[in-house]
Order: structure tokens, then C-alpha cells, then sequence
């Protein structure tokens, strides 16, 4: 064994193991920088509001400012009744999301690969796109009642079109050669449907999947309008009532913050199952 390779070896023992992480790469994590990055916006906001409001620049009767805002959210916080809001709204988004996102992609797959069911209800289902949400809130409530029924039932009717659309319009699109490709290999019906057409409209699937999310956050507040007696819509009417502006905007403030947080993990999922596309981080 030569010196140079007995040298070598000494200093790569003498060296200590690197250990993943931060220490190891000398960089912060992408996530992080994008937090940081993204709250500069919102932040600088706050601080020249306050600091608007603290000169007496900025009249805050109506419009409340971040100290307050944040001490109506530490009261909620004392007093337990966020946690309360806040798991009310996001399980009846989530119940709205599961029923709407199955529905539409049964249906967006049947309609996407049979042409006589397209031509049956595609021009249905884009009539009753086109109807405002609230629209529906009346006669949910003459069906279903003011429970949870029908909250959840116009969540999962936010959630259903964008997610059907994604299915509806991309199957037909599919590459023909890749089709051919699968028959020429004896795949056909079902079997080509899962090995072929379902992969090819993945992202386009899961794209649906965002955009529906996104609708069953503002659906949610048309939602909570009906009548309930816990969630952040409920906030919104009892902010409105009671003259607390404070309240009312930290209820929208919680709903983006939960809207994002959403989106937040639906997006992490696309990038871990879309992960052989060439697309930037």
C-alpha cells in the first residue's frame, strides 16, 4: 500500500461523518426560503399599517389593524373556541373534498372515454358549472336541511367541476400513439384505461385536485352561512352582528391561512408523484 493511499485513508478517518441536513450542505432548506420569501409581502403590510395607525395616518374604526387583529385571535385562542372553528371548517372542506373529488373523477373517466356518456351528460353537468354558488344554498337547505348535510353537499359541488373538467377534457387528448402502442400489446378496456389514460392526465388530474380545493374554501363560507353555529363562516356573521371588524378579518385571515396550508400539501404531493417531469421546483 502506497503513502499517498495510507495518507488518504488517515484523513478520511481523522474527518468527521457528515450528518444530512443543513450542517451537512451548508444550505437552508428550499422550504424555509420559500416561508420567508413568501411572508415578506404580508409583513411589510402589517408594519406599515401599524405603523400608519400608531401616527394616526390610518383611521382603524372600520378597518382594524394588526395588533388588534391578533389580539382577537389570542382571545379565541384563550378561550378555546378557535381550535373549536377551526376543526369544524376544515372537516367539512375535507368531507366536501373526498365526496366532490370521487364523484368527478367516476365521472370525468366515464366521460372521457365513452363518447355516447360525454354526449349525455357533458352538456348537463356545464349548464349546472355555470350556476353561482349561492344559487344552490336555498335549495340544499329545503332538501337537506341546515345541518351538516347540506354544507357539505355545496363544498363537494365546489370541489366536483374543476376536477371533473381536468378528467372530461384530457382523456379525449391522450396521445393516439400511445394508445395504439397498448393494443398493439393486446391492452384493451379497463386494463388500458388504468395503464394508459389514467397515467397520461395525471397532472392534469391533479391540477383539477388544486383548483377544486381552492373552490371548496370559498364554498365553505357560503356553507357556513346556513344557519351554523361553529366554523369560521360563523365568525364572519358573528363579527358582522356584534360591529367586531377585528373578528371579521381574522376569520378571513384564518381562511387563507388554512386555504394555503391545503394547497401547500396537495402541491407537495404533485411534485412527489410527478417527479419524472422536467418542470423547475
Amino acid at each position: 500500500m502506497s503513502e499517498a493511499t495510507l495518507a488518504a485513508g488517515g484523513l478520511s478517518a481523522a474527518r468527521p461523518a457528515s450528518r444530512p441536513g443543513i450542517a451537512a450542505t451548508g444550505r437552508v432548506p428550499p422550504w424555509v426560503i420559500t416561508l420567508a420569501v413568501g411572508l415578506v409581502v404580508p409583513a411589510l403590510l402589517a408594519c406599515g399599517i401599524e405603523a400608519l395607525a400608531r401616527t394616526g395616518v390610518w383611521q382603524h374604526r372600520l378597518l382594524p389593524i394588526p395588533s388588534q387583529i391578533g389580539a382577537e385571535l389570542h382571545l379565541l385562542w384563550q378561550s378555546g373556541e378557535l381550535v373549536t372553528h377551526l376543526i369544524a371548517t376544515t372537516a367539512r372542506v375535507a368531507a366536501g373534498f373526498l365526496i366532490g373529488a370521487v364523484a368527478a373523477t367516476l365521472l370525468g373517466i366515464l366521460t372521457g372515454t365513452v363518447p355516447v356518456a360525454f354526449r349525455l351528460l357533458d352538456p348537463t353537468l356545464q349548464a349546472l358549472r355555470a350556476i353561482p354558488s349561492i344559487a344552490w344554498v336555498p335549495l340544499f337547505i329545503l332538501w337537506l336541511g341546515i345541518f351538516e348535510a347540506s354544507k357539505v353537499a355545496l363544498i363537494a359541488l365546489g370541489c366536483f367541476f374543476p376536477i371533473y373538467l381536468a378528467l372530461a377534457a384530457g382523456l379525449p387528448r391522450v396521445d393516439r400513439g400511445l394508445i395504439e402502442l397498448g393494443q398493439a400489446f393486446g391492452v384493451r378496456g379497463w386494463r388500458l384505461t388504468v395503464g394508459i389514460l389514467l397515467p397520461s392526465v395525471l397532472p392534469a388530474w391533479l391540477t383539477g385536485l388544486r383548483g377544486g380545493l381552492g373552490l371548496g374554501w370559498m364554498f365553505v363560507v357560503a356553507a357556513e352561512l346556513m344557519g351554523a353555529s361553529e366554523g369560521l363562516g360563523y365568525l364572519l356573521t358573528d363579527g358582522q352582528q356584534a360591529g367586531r371588524p377585528q373578528l371579521i378579518v381574522a376569520a378571513i385571515l384564518l381562511f387563507a391561512v388554512l386555504g394555503k396550508l391545503s394547497d401547500a400539501v396537495v402541491a407537495w404531493v404533485t411534485r412527489r408523484a410527478l417527479v419524472w417531469q422536467d418542470c423547475r421546483p
